[in-house]
């Protein structure tokens, strides 16, 4: 049984009426929508657990939006207050905010596409990001498995396992949290 992506878990929840939006926000098809968002939330993750990794403020804030995460039993869309809601606030849609304007720079740098126009394909996709995540934490979601799963990523150096200086999340360590929500979620 394979394991889907993080991606392919964003790109199945995002649907075909959004990503027939995004392909017009780009000016192009859908199979050139789902490359953008395939690279856009590979670099999304990426950067996550990155942050995640290390041993300073940014660190303690997404490793803590992964603990919020993980622990409400949250229910799709419809737990998030609509897709406005963005988990009233909740310490993830900031961190996702906050990776938003490095990621469209960096993806803008390898697609040529204007980085205002990927920052405005992620705040589509920040909600659909959210709730994938919630998907992923609560083991609902067909990439998430048991935690602990996927604790590192085949070729991905510096997948974070128990970065020194953490302190493990409920029911495992960040490297047990950060498999079973992202998963493959890096190429």
């Amino acid at each position: 049984m394979s394991e889907s992506s993080f991606q392919d878990d964003v790109l199945g929840e995002l649907g075909d009426d959004k990503l027939t939006e995004i392909a017009g926000l780009l000016g192009t098809d859908t199979a050139g929508a789902k490359e953008t968002v395939a690279e856009t939330v590979g670099a999304m993750t990426g950067d996550l657990q990155q942050k995640a990794a290390a041993d300073d403020a940014d660190g303690a804030e997404v490793r803590q939006a992964f603990a919020e995460v993980a622990e409400p039993p949250l229910e799709g869309v419809a737990a998030f207050g609509g897709l406005g809601g963005l988990l009233g606030g909740g310490m993830m849609a900031g961190v996702l905010a906050k990776v938003s304007k490095p990621v469209a720079n960096a993806v803008s740098k390898k697609t040529g596409i204007p980085a205002a126009t990927i920052s405005r394909v992620i705040e589509m996709l920040i909600p659909v990001v959210l709730a994938v995540l919630a998907k992923r934490a609560s083991g609902k979601a067909p990439g998430a498995g048991p935690a602990g799963a996927a604790p590192g990523t085949p070729g991905t150096p510096g997948t974070p396992g128990a970065a020194p200086g953490t302190s493990p999340a409920p029911g495992g360590g960040l490297g047990d949290l950060l498999g079973q929500i992202l998963g493959g979620g890096k190429k």
